[in-house]
């Protein structure tokens, strides 16, 4: 593709150029000739030009209609263009083939919101390789206690092992970033980390006990619309200190919670 489209800043269009770089992620995507593989934000190909040769079906998720065009004209029999926002089309429509593997230089204004609809559908992808601002990089391969620690970690740690690829300067982008960037590979587990009974229940856990991080678990539970009493009483019985914050809970932690915390509220509930 010609190298005249001017980036959008509306679709945090930063292209990738470093050859080096895009072999780095080629690689850590193993890919293979009986694969099926999806592309979120192609912009002008660097990645899904190297890859097409290599694998049975390519589908590439552009919400730019000047970019989208270009790899629909190309009329290859693997390859399959959805135009639109990923955070807002039907993954399930999409991903019809079973597992997939998504390799991606995602736009960095919608990369948290991506990150979380792939947890939605890991059932359905067995391993990424994605482009990150290396600020969110650091956050998904937090520690507990670490500022970085929230959410986005727990959730993600959950279901996928991960890990850095490569680091990447600005200079291998045009327009170039003003940040750091960072390319991780994430691999889907055969069982969660640790067991989750209710997984919508967990999550909302979570977010719960990260949305003020400033304050303590039991202040974010009952924010949360969890009743003091019930909040109170799953202290006791599971045993954790609600003076903590969230950002101090392991995983594990954040299980157990979970799990004494719906138990005593449908306790509550039926009372």
């Amino acid at each position: 593709m010609s190298t005249l489209h001017r980036p959008r800043k509306r679709f945090g269009q930063n292209f990738l150029i470093d050859q080096s770089i895009i072999n780095h992620i080629i690689a850590a995507a193993e890919l293979s000739s009986d694969e099926h593989v999806l592309e979120v934000g192609p912009g002008q190909g660097a990645l899904t030009h190297k890859m097409l040769p290599l694998v049975d079906s390519l589908d590439l998720i552009e919400i730019d209609r000047d970019l989208a065009q270009h790899f629909i004209d190309r009329e290859e029999a693997n390859l399959h263009v959805h135009v639109g926002d990923a955070l807002k089309l039907d993954w399930n429509q999409i991903l019809k083939q079973g597992d997939y593997k998504l390799v991606a230089n995602l736009p960095y204004n919608i990369s948290s919101q991506v990150l979380f609809k792939m947890i939605t559908h890991r059932n359905l992808i067995s391993r990424m390789v994605l482009m990150f601002q290396k600020e969110v990089g650091d956050r998904l391969r937090a520690e507990p206690g670490s500022k970085e620690y929230g959410s986005l970690t727990v959730l993600c740690q959950l279901w996928f092992d991960i890990s850095r690829v490569i680091l990447v300067p600005p200079s291998a982008f045009r327009p170039p970033p003003k940040v750091m960037s960072e390319v991780l590979c994430f691999k889907r587990r055969q069982t969660p980390r640790v067991e989750v009974t209710d997984d919508g229940f967990f999550r909302r856990v979570v977010k719960a006990s990260f949305a003020q991080r400033r304050k303590t678990l039991r202040n974010c539970l009952c924010a949360a619309g969890f009743s003091a009493e019930v909040v109170d009483v799953t202290a006791e019985e599971a045993k954790i200190d609600m003076k903590r914050r969230g950002e101090t809970l392991s995983i594990t932690e954040f299980a157990h919670l979970a799990k004494q915390l719906q138990q005593v509220e449908q306790r509550y509930s039926t009372n």
